[in-house]
C-alpha cells in the first residue's frame, strides 16, 4: 500500500511539474508578445525624419485611402506656393457648403491663408481647403496638380492626390511610408510645425467675428514630445492618424491607416521606437590613423580627414554590430595639396552599407625643400 501511495505521489509530484514549466512557458511566452512592437492598422509605419529610416512598418507599401491626413500635403503646397499668407481674400461660392468637416464658411467671407490653414489642420475644414486652393492655385485643379508636383520633388513614389480634403475619390491614394516621408519633408517647414503643433487658436474673418478653433490630435495633450500632426476618417479610410513627436534628441513621425485605436496605437509605437532608438553620429565613431607617412616630402608624416557627419537612428545592439572599412595607403608622395582624395571610409550595419566618404589630407604636402635634397644627396654619396 505504501508503495502504491508513493508511486502515485510521485505521479502527481511529476504532472506538477511539468504544468509549472507549461504555465511559466506561456508567462513568457505572453510577455514577450506583449513587449513586440505590433499595430492593428490596415497599414502603418514609424519613421526618423532626417534619414527616412523605418523603425517600425506593416503594409507600409500598400496604396490606400487617408482621409484627411491629405490636408498635409495640402498645407505643406500652400506655404511654399502663397506668396502672402497673410493677405486677406474673399471666400468664393465654390468654397461654401463643402461636405464633411468644415469651418462654415459663407459667400463674402474674409480670411488669410494662415487662417484659413488654422482651420484646415485643427479642425480638419474641408471648405478651408477649397478656399486655399482656389486662392492659391487659381483653381482646385491647378492646386491639385501642385500637390501632385509637390509629391514628386519629395520623392515618393507610391501616392496620388486628386483633391484637397481627402473626401473618397479614384485616384486618390498614398501609402503608410510616403505618407510619413511627405509628412517629414512638410515638418522641416517653420510655419507648418508651428500651425500643427497648435492646440488651440482664434481666427478672424474680416467682419471681426472670431472663430475658437481646437485641434483634434488629442495626442497634442496626452502624448509627451508630440508636435503635431493630422487626424482624418472617410467610410473607406476609416481612422487614420499621421503623428509626430521630439523626444531624446530624436523626431519620429508615425503614420496608421485604418486604425480603430489609432491614439492609443500611434503613442505606444512612438514611445517605443523612442525608447529603442537614439541618433548617432557614426563619424564620431572612427577609429584610424589620422597621420599617413610621406615620400620626398618636407616632413615624414602629414595629417589626414574626413569632412562629413552623419547622423543615423540605432538600438544599441546595432551601435555594436557596425562595421568600418577604411581604405588609403600607408604612405603618400609629395607634393599633394591639402584636401587632395587619398582613399575612403565605408560603413556597414550587417553587410548593408549605411554611409561613405572620402578621406582627405587636410594639410598641405610640400616637397623637400633645397636644402634637405642637398643634405640627402651629401648623405647617400
Amino acid at each position: 500500500m505504501n508503495k502504491i501511495m508513493i508511486k502515485t505521489f510521485k505521479s502527481v509530484f511529476v504532472c506538477f511539474i511539468c504544468a509549472l514549466v507549461l504555465f511559466v512557458g506561456l508567462a513568457q511566452i505572453n510577455v514577450r508578445s506583449a513587449n513586440a512592437l505590433s499595430c492593428s492598422a490596415k497599414a502603418s509605419a514609424v519613421i526618423e525624419t532626417t534619414t527616412r529610416r523605418k523603425l517600425f512598418a506593416s503594409n507600409e507599401n500598400k496604396k490606400l485611402p487617408m482621409a484627411s491626413t491629405t490636408k498635409i500635403m495640402t498645407a505643406i503646397t500652400a506655404i511654399e506656393r502663397c506668396r502672402d499668407l497673410d493677405e486677406k481674400f474673399e471666400i468664393s461660392p465654390k468654397a461654401v457648403g463643402v461636405p464633411g468637416t468644415s469651418l462654415y464658411l459663407r459667400k463674402g467671407d474674409v480670411y488669410s491663408t494662415r487662417d484659413l490653414l488654422y482651420a484646415l489642420m485643427l479642425i480638419s475644414g474641408n471648405d478651408a481647403s477649397v478656399a486655399i486652393a482656389e486662392h492659391v492655385g487659381g483653381s482646385v485643379s491647378e492646386f491639385v496638380t501642385m500637390m501632385n508636383e509637390t509629391a514628386k520633388k519629395i520623392g515618393v513614389e507610391n501616392s496620388h492626390f486628386a483633391n484637397t480634403h481627402g473626401l473618397d475619390a479614384d485616384g486618390h491614394y498614398t501609402t503608410a511610408y510616403d505618407l510619413a516621408v511627405i509628412t517629414a519633408y512638410a515638418l522641416e517647414n517653420d510655419t507648418f510645425r508651428e500651425i500643427v503643433s497648435t492646440k488651440n487658436t482664434k481666427i478672424t474673418n474680416g467682419n471681426g467675428e472670431n472663430r475658437y478653433l481646437k485641434n483634434k490630435n488629442k495626442l497634442l495633450s496626452t502624448l509627451d514630445g508630440c508636435i503635431g500632426v493630422k487626424t482624418g476618417f472617410t467610410d473607406d479610410a476609416g481612422r487614420c492618424l499621421v503623428s509626430a513627436i521630439e523626444k531624446n534628441g530624436i523626431r519620429l513621425v508615425c503614420v496608421v491607416l485604418n486604425c480603430g485605436p489609432m491614439f492609443e496605437e500611434s503613442a505606444l509605437l512612438l514611445n517605443e521606437c523612442a525608447e529603442k532608438y537614439s541618433l548617432c553620429d557614426l563619424t564620431s565613431l572612427y577609429d584610424y590613423n589620422q597621420t599617413i607617412s610621406v615620400n620626398n616630402g618636407r616632413n615624414t608624416t602629414a595629417k589626414i580627414g574626413t569632412y562629413g557627419k552623419f547622423l543615423y537612428p540605432l538600438t544599441e545592439k546595432e551601435r555594436e554590430n557596425l562595421r568600418f572599412v577604411y581604405s588609403y595607403p600607408t604612405v603618400v608622395d609629395a607634393p599633394l595639396d591639402k584636401g587632395s582624395e587619398i582613399g575612403r571610409v565605408e560603413i556597414f550595419l550587417n553587410n548593408n552599407l549605411l554611409f561613405s566618404e572620402k578621406i582627405f589630407t587636410i594639410e598641405d604636402i610640400k616637397p623637400k625643400s633645397l636644402l634637405q635634397r642637398v643634405q640627402d644627396f651629401v648623405r647617400n654619396w
